[in-house]
């Protein structure tokens, strides 16, 4: 007998030749497949753990700082156990997650991705994250402490009324609508990982740990990982080894469903490999139902279980769609006649709460005989850790309430005027992108300056609208102040090397990301901003190894792996770059990454998918329409397909359109005055792109990109002699051969005897 986790396999289950031990009647073929399937599936896919009796490893104490006092285990789920504390900085009970020790990859790193999940979700459903706790590579996640007993818990008085089971469905379905609308898929939703909360009555979410973002360019080649869930409430295509989908989440809500009405789950009876066939081998509609549950129940059931993902109810708005009815129909239309059982689940959920069943928060601030306290500093220190986390969906939107509360509250705080000008700055330098966004900030850090010029913040925000401005040195200014008034200020730190590092003072760039790296050596922002300097300067061995340190210290941060895709297709290597990239469009879809996949897409020949990809990175729902070098490499893919040669100079006409108020700030800006060139000569503005690649090599004639711009703007003219000075330039320079073999207008270049001889 082989003893994994807290599954115990048998050998005559293993190699058991008579389908009958199966109890399904499923032949020994289908035996084997499963047994191969599920040979490399994590063992916490098996069973549905929520007690604290097992042993376990915990991490460290030291990981928390000294302000939590750890009270009571309240519950285990697949990734660690979660204890109840007292947090005496903020006078509050939260909840502590702590990560398993001794899993494989690096620690802590499902335990992130669960926080930063569940973070960037805003439906009160979803259970807030208050802190991640990090000390020596172990992590816990600190979040909102949510009284109450889990539907599981639920359970043990027997099956709830159909009214109820629905109305908690409904709630379900709406939360992880908006969940799936971002991209985030739960993949393991059942009745222990669903709490009704007490008194309010309302369902909220739990455990997000295996939570994965679905993109569909992203899913094409990417292989699939181990399947991770409850097998109880797995779609059957996520046990045949296919990544979470909405669909999967719709399957696991419709078996809750079930359980809830009738009080167990499918195959009660079974377990490990025979629930597998069981699931795989028969459909919803051979399950047994009440006769007490109206018909309507029970279709809506078999609906949202079917076996087919394209046969299912194709979304939770469906789910909700079809529960309309329920709400508007008699009491009749949900059940026949079969008596209430609201008393005993009520009564299960108040003993469950007092004995200290699995629970996550209450409010976001302590709550005094139910009044909410208000804290300036609170809000300020909440808006301040939402910037720290600019680049994750809601993060700038999440600061922006914070610090706008405060604003209401008190109209003279420079931090709140400093904190909102921030939050525009990060705005304009992401994925939404408008001018708008710079003018509010300058306006709002001169208010924070008005206020206070003794705040670092305020001159931390200063120096940003400068940097944006291509106002270089008053922006080095700006953060030299900042620095002298907080030296750990950490947007001081970032603004003043993104602003070095875009003005291409390397030297400068190279010094401050020194002292960065010291004093945050764990802030994965300082290494891409490091491998971004070497990138710039052609050092890809280095630029590689700065990525890849990136994502290893914040694996759901997509910007490292869209770097990492750009340095390893200039090393010509295209396949490791597509993976790369696809992990990253695993995490959440990005303007970036979506612009990265055109580019990769391009050069393996996929120009129809490089266009949709491109197309998804200038849209306003999914990518940056605010953007120029987007819609340029739109245009650029345009041009290869047959009757789309008008669609591609408009996209070029965008371009220079978007880019012509930056390079106004930042006459200098040698990336941007080659982009114009090239832009202009794109549209037939030969006088403007001439005068502008001139410009453009004067300012930065050892840049290998700059050379590749003129090269080919230069050949667009009809200028041939210059063309193949500036294409062996950029060669010689460390300029990617293939991206030149790539591009189509410059054809009639590479048969130029003159092309090969230089």
């Amino acid at each position: 007998m082989e003893e994994r986790g807290r599954i115990t396999r048998s050998g005559s289950l293993w190699f058991c030749g008579n389908p009958a031990d199966l109890a399904t009647g499923v032949a020994v073929p289908l035996l084997y497949w499963v047994h191969t399937a599920l040979s490399w599936m994590p063992m916490t896919a098996f069973d549905d753990v929520d007690d604290c009796s097992a042993p376990i490893r915990l991490v460290p104490a030291n990981v928390l700082p000294q302000h939590y006092h750890l009270r009571k285990c309240i519950g285990e789920g697949g990734h660690g156990r979660v204890f109840e504390a007292w947090d005496s900085k903020l006078c509050r009970t939260v909840a502590v997650k702590c990560v398993r020790l001794g899993r494989e990859g690096p620690p802590g790193t499902d335990l992130l991705s669960e926080a930063r999940a569940v973070a960037s979700l805003e439906h009160d459903a979803f259970v807030q994250v208050h802190a991640i706790e990090e000390n020596e590579g172990n992590q816990a996640i600190v979040m909102e402490l949510v009284h109450g007993a889990t539907l599981k818990a639920t359970l043990a008085a027997g099956p709830v009324d159909p009214v109820l089971a629905l109305d908690w469905v409904r709630q379900v379905a709406e939360a992880m609508g908006e969940a799936h609308a971002t991209g985030l898929v739960h993949g393991d939703l059942k009745p222990s990982n669903l709490m009704l909360e007490t008194p309010r009555n309302r369902i909220r979410i739990l455990d997000f740990g295996i939570a994965v973002r679905q993109d569909p360019l992203a899913t094409g080649t990417v292989p699939t990982t181990s399947p991770q869930g409850t097998i109880a409430y797995m779609a059957p295509e996520r046990l045949l080894g296919t990544a979470p989908t909405p669909a999967g989440d719709v399957y696991g809500l419709g078996v809750v469903l079930y359980e809830l009405v009738t009080g167990v789950r499918p195959f009660a009876d079974l377990a490990g490999l025979a629930l597998v066939a069981a699931h795989l081998q028969s459909s919803s509609a051979t399950w047994r139902y009440p006769d007490t549950l109206a018909p309507a129940v029970v279709e809506l059931i078999r609906a949202m279980t079917e076996r087919e993902p394209a046969a299912r109810v194709r979304s939770m708005d469906e789910v909700l769609a079809r529960l309309e009815g329920f709400v508007a129909a008699p009491r009749r239309a949900v059940h026949k006649a079969r008596p209430v059982r609201w008393r005993a689940a009520a009564a299960v959920v108040i003993v469950a709460a007092a004995a200290g069943a699995w629970y996550v928060e209450a409010p976001r601030f302590w709550r005094d005989r139910g009044t909410e306290q208000y804290s300036e500093t609170a809000q300020i220190d909440a808006g301040l850790a939402a910037l720290a986390l600019f680049d994750r969906p809601g993060a700038l939107d999440q600061a922006a309430t914070h610090f706008q509360r405060v604003l209401r509250q008190n109209p003279q705080s420079a931090a709140a005027a400093a904190g909102t000008s921030l939050t525009y700055s990060l705005r304009y330098a992401g994925d939404r992108q408008d001018e708008i966004w710079l003018r509010k900030a300058d306006a709002s850090a001169q208010q924070a300056l008005k206020l206070d010029d003794h705040l670092a913040l305020a001159h931390a925000a200063h120096g940003w609208v400068l940097g944006a401005l291509g106002q270089t040195d008053g922006a080095g200014d700006a953060f030299g102040r900042a620095l002298r008034l907080d030296p750990d200020n950490f947007l001081a730190w970032y603004g003043k090397v993104y602003t070095l590092r875009r003005a291409g003072r390397y030297p400068q760039a190279h010094t401050a990301l020194a002292e960065a790296l010291r004093r945050f050596p764990r802030e994965r922002v300082f290494t891409d901003e490091l491998g971004s300097v070497y990138y710039e300067q052609a050092e890809n061995a280095r630029a590689e190894a700065a990525f890849r340190r990136s994502i290893a210290l914040q694996p759901d941060a997509v910007t490292a792996y869209a770097n990492l895709n750009a340095v390893l297709l200039r090393q010509d290597r295209p396949d490791e770059a597509l993976h790369v990239l696809q992990q990253g469009l695993q995490v959440r879809p990005s303007a970036k990454l979506y612009g990265n996949l055109g580019t990769a897409l391009f050069l393996r020949g996929d120009y129809v998918g490089a266009a949709q990809a491109l197309e998804n990175a200038v849209s306003p729902t999914r990518g940056a329409p605010g953007d120029y070098l987007n819609w340029a490499n739109l245009a650029d893919v345009l041009l290869w397909i047959p009757g789309r040669e008008q669609e591609a100079r408009a996209a070029y006409g965008k371009a220079r359109e978007l880019l012509a108020p930056r390079l106004q700030r930042a006459p200098h800006d040698v990336v941007l005055v080659s982009r114009m060139g090239l832009y202009a000569a794109r549209t037939g503005d030969a006088e403007a792109a001439m005068a502008m690649m001139a410009r453009a090599l004067a300012l930065g004639p050892r840049n290998a990109d700059v050379n590749f711009r003129a090269g080919l703007a230069y050949e667009l003219l009809g200028h041939r002699v210059q063309a193949l000075a500036a294409i062996a330039n950029a060669r010689r320079l460390g300029y990617p051969v293939k991206f030149i073999e790539a591009e189509p207008d410059l054809v009639a270049l590479r048969r130029d005897p003159g092309y090969e001889s230089r």
